[in-house]
Order: C-alpha cells, then structure tokens, then sequence
C-alpha cells in the first residue's frame, strides 16, 4: 500500500516538474573544461535515467527495436524522450521503419530539420494518447484524442484495428502504457 502511494506523489510530482519544464522551453547549458565554454546540449530528465529493474517504458521499448530507429530519431530531433517516459499510462502508435519509408521522399530529412522540429513534435504527438487499452478493446471506440489536442479516427476492417488509417500490427505493453505497433505514420488533420 505503501509503495502504491509513493508512486503515485512521485508519478505526480514528476508532471508537475513536466509542466513546469515544458513552460520553460528549451534551455543549453554550458561546460566548462580548463577555463574554455562550448555551448552543448545536455540530456536531463527522467528519459535519461538507466534502470535496468524496471519493466521498460514506451521509450526504452523503441530504442531497442531494430524495427522503430527512425522512430526514435524523430522523438530526438523533437527533444521529446522526456514525454515518453512519464507515468502515463500512455499508448503510443509506433510506426516502423518501412512506415516512414513509404512517406514521400525527403520527408523524413526534411522533419528532422531543426528549423522543423515544431512540425515534427506536432506529428508525433499524433501518435501519443493517454491510456492503456488493449487493441482489443481499442475495437469500441470511434476516435481518441491525440496529445497534439487533435483527434483520430478508429476503424475496424476484416477484425483488424486502424488508427487513423494505420493497421496495428503488434502490442507491446511498458511499463507507463503501451506500444502498438503501426505500418503506416499517422498525419494529423491539416488546420
């Protein structure tokens, strides 16, 4: 009882500390070695934390599939690992590889241009609902509300699930949610 009630202050200390690192926005920091500054970007937060006794999260689930490296490229360039990696629960539709590479090319490249990084975070987001349903259960609905404050359509067709317009291929359950792997990348609605 106990330990339930400490992960739920520290789950909810943490999206305070969240929302009040997100209103900050991007910080760089600097190092100092023998008296000389370079301006890098240090990796802080919870995505950053290596815990080997834990059931892994949506993130570390990514990084290790062979299957979701351009994935976790984006989720870089978009400097979101921190997101991912929160208590959740989460479902995040993972697309593979081959879903980004049936994207028009240059695509991909183009996102992951800094000058694009809102662009990029925006799609991805599009990816990110709160949540742990089964895909099962996923079969009831008729759209979720995406972490980019947009929606996205549920379909079911021959018994198989489709979010907006990708097929879910696999489920993987983390430790904060839930990946389901997807064969195509969801676009958000143009505005």
């Amino acid at each position: 009882m106990k330990t339930t009630h400490l992960k739920i202050v520290m789950g909810s200390l943490f999206a305070v500390l969240l929302l009040f690192g997100c209103k900050n926005g991007n910080q760089k920091e600097t190092t100092s070695a023998d008296s000389e500054t370079t301006e890098e970007t240090v990796k802080q937060g919870q995505a950053f934390i290596e815990d080997d006794g834990s059931t892994p999260n949506v993130l570390q689930i990514a990084i290790g599939s062979p299957d979701h490296t351009t994935l976790v490229a984006a989720v870089q360039a978009a400097n979101l690992e921190n997101a991912l990696v929160n208590a959740g629960p989460l479902m995040v539709f993972a697309p593979t590889n081959a879903a980004f590479d049936a994207l028009p090319e240059g695509t991909v490249e183009n996102l992951l241009k800094p000058e694009n990084k809102d662009a990029l975070a925006n799609i991805l987001k599009h990816h990110v609902t709160p949540g742990n349903y089964s895909k099962e259960f996923l079969k009831k609905f008729k759209k979720l509300g995406q972490a980019n404050d947009q929606n996205t359509t549920i379909e079911v067709k021959d018994g198989e699930v489709y979010v907006g317009g990708a097929k879910i291929v696999a489920s993987i359950s983390a430790g904060n949610g839930i990946v389901h792997v997807v064969d195509a990348v969801i676009l958000p609605p143009e505005n």
